[in-house]
């Protein structure tokens, strides 16, 4: 299901909800282990507090879910509620599903002609336009984010990457995660290793214990991270990096995020 008209303001929201990190994104799947072909629901959410809907939904319009060959499936029965958004879709095929939504965009900030600061957010295009002749201090980043979830029917296969961006590139395959063994994911920006990059990772049940619990990991020189999950369940998975490495001409600074839903069996 396609959400074109809504598209541009869906993405520039959610770029700015990762850019300020003041809320958390996530998806949510019912399953992500199915021995056969069967219904997947998906919650999807901006929240103060992970898998825990009570801020606003995430919008669908930049969320996708492909199958094991890479074409695209019919997401069914969205529905966009007060707190969080809903889809479902049925894997048809045995492999991998992944549910995925890419953010691409701008944002930045300028001094007025009465030196008052001035917010910019949206495409490249329509911040030029914002930006007056008399401007001064303008600042521009580029934002590159990604979110995804993976459900597998039957044996696990092989998840691309597109040497783009920050990506996760799984060594121990994201469904076929135990507690009782060490899992090893390589994290690639632009295609090449990731080296020491700092990984989040917090559990499932955050409004039933004290405190958020994180876990904070850093990656090795060859952008791989090891981690070994306290116990089964859900987990959410986030980490950030910076650069000037934009492709927008305006912009000096480029910010890169990957966020993805886990779940760890016993």
């Amino acid at each position: 299901m396609k959400f074109k008209t809504r598209a541009i303001a869906a993405a520039t929201l959610a770029l700015a909800a990762l850019g300020a990190q003041a809320h958390d994104l996530w998806f949510k799947p019912s399953s992500t282990v199915l021995s056969s072909p069967e219904w997947v629901t998906v919650d999807a959410a901006v929240s103060n507090d992970v898998f825990f809907f009570n801020h606003r939904p995430l919008a669908l319009d930049n969320v996708n879910v492909t199958g094991p060959d890479g074409a695209a499936v019919e997401m069914k029965n969205a529905v966009k509620g007060e707190l969080r958004s809903v889809f479902d879709f049925k894997p048809e095929k045995t492999g991998t599903y992944r549910v995925s939504m890419l953010m691409n965009g701008v944002m930045g900030g300028y001094k007025d002609g009465k030196g008052q600061m001035r917010r910019l957010r949206g495409s490249v295009d329509d911040i030029l336009k914002q930006i007056p002749a008399d401007a001064q201090d303008v600042r521009i980043t580029e934002n590159v984010r990604r979110m995804e979830t993976f459900v597998s029917v039957g044996k696990p296969s092989a998840l691309a990457v597109t040497g783009k961006g920050l990506e996760l590139k799984p060594i121990t395959h994201p469904n076929d995660l135990v507690s009782t063994e060490e899992a090893r994911f390589a994290f690639l920006l632009d295609g090449k290793p990731a080296a020491d990059l700092e990984v989040e990772l917090v559990a499932d049940g955050i409004r039933y214990r004290d405190g958020v619990n994180a876990i904070k990991l850093r990656t090795d020189a060859q952008g791989v991270l090891k981690v070994k999950f306290p116990h089964p369940g859900l987990f959410w998975l986030s980490t950030d990096a910076k650069d000037d490495r934009t492709s927008v001409a305006q912009a000096k600074e480029r910010h890169l995020g990957y966020v993805a839903t886990l779940e760890v069996l016993p």
